[in-house]
């Protein structure tokens, strides 16, 4: 399988499962070839997609810890929506690029770069999209995290159906230590984790492993290494690949029944970190985390 720039490939060798999924073939992305020669993060980075026996895979990958500008999170949700329209696709897997972090949440050098509330609606809105486009798929979506996980990437697990993680996995909700909050995340982070986890994760902005992950729903499973969680996966895949696409379907309308407000929720959840965003102390503490 070719997953675009840089030129690695993320293959599936065949013999081990009936339908010839195998372990994953996780790319070495050379940093220094392509990405940090881009002298604007905003627009850095890229979604790549590919489907092979009825599985989709959606790489996101960013030079900043797999971070998420504006543009990237429209890429985003807007592929997720043109598979959730392919009949031919049972399952969608999600992954970053690199063996470093999954996600270290929002992008600070687009946050930066905001010079109104409007338009920190309109970035924060991005996870919105991506979120919904998640769970509004009729497939179920497989999100795969082979490193830390910060702020908004926990979203996008939440938005999952089924995820895998290794044990090095650990994450954070880091919005409050930057003058905002979890608005836009918070009803799917809840909504997995329960309220009490929720707040907790919250409020305190400490790091949590990923036993705690999985022991709170977070993660559906928790393995020692990328070797073993590939494999796994791909026995996951391999029985999705001979579901019942109608099954597949209905269990997720049920899996996410009750959200139909969501669009309307997470759009005014988007204004008030957009607002927010704009405070002098916001301001101050998004420009010391954008320099690093």
């Amino acid at each position: 399988m070719y997953w675009g720039r840089p030129p690695v490939s993320f293959r599936a060798k065949r013999g081990i499962c009936s339908r010839g999924w195998a372990k994953l073939q996780i790319p070495r992305f050379a940093r220094n070839d392509y990405v940090f020669r881009m002298t604007d993060l905003r627009t850095a980075g890229s979604v790549t997609v590919e489907i092979h026996d009825s599985i989709a895979f959606v790489r996101f990958e960013h030079p900043k810890s797999n971070s998420l500008p504006g543009a990237l999170l429209r890429s985003m949700a807007d592929e997720i929506n043109k598979l959730a329209g392919n009949s031919a696709v049972k399952a969608i897997v999600l992954r970053s690029a690199g063996t470093g972090a999954f996600c270290a949440g929002a992008s600070f050098d687009e946050l930066a770069a905001v010079t109104d509330a409007t338009a920190g609606k309109e970035f924060f809105s991005g996870f919105a999209k991506v979120i919904l486009a998640m769970t509004r798929a009729p497939q179920f979506v497989l999100t795969r995290v082979q490193g830390k996980v910060t702020g908004g990437g926990v979203g996008l697990i939440a938005a999952s159906d089924y995820s895998v993680a290794v044990e090095g996995a650990s994450l954070k909700l880091s919005e409050l230590a930057v003058g905002i909050g979890p608005f836009v995340i918070g009803p799917v982070v809840e909504r997995r984790l329960g309220t009490g986890p929720f707040t907790d994760l919250a409020i305190d902005a400490d790091w949590r492993d990923a036993q705690w992950a999985e022991r709170h729903g977070l993660y559906s499973h928790v393995y020692k290494d990328v070797e073993h969680m590939d494999s796994a996966l791909a026995k996951v895949m391999d029985f999705l690949a001979s579901a019942n696409p109608e099954a597949i379907r209905q269990m997720k309308k049920v899996f996410w029944a009750d959200t139909e407000h969501w669009e309307e929720l997470l759009e005014k959840r988007a204004a008030i970190s957009g607002a927010l965003a704009m405070s002098v102390h916001t301001r101050a503490a998004i420009e010391k985390y954008s320099s690093r």
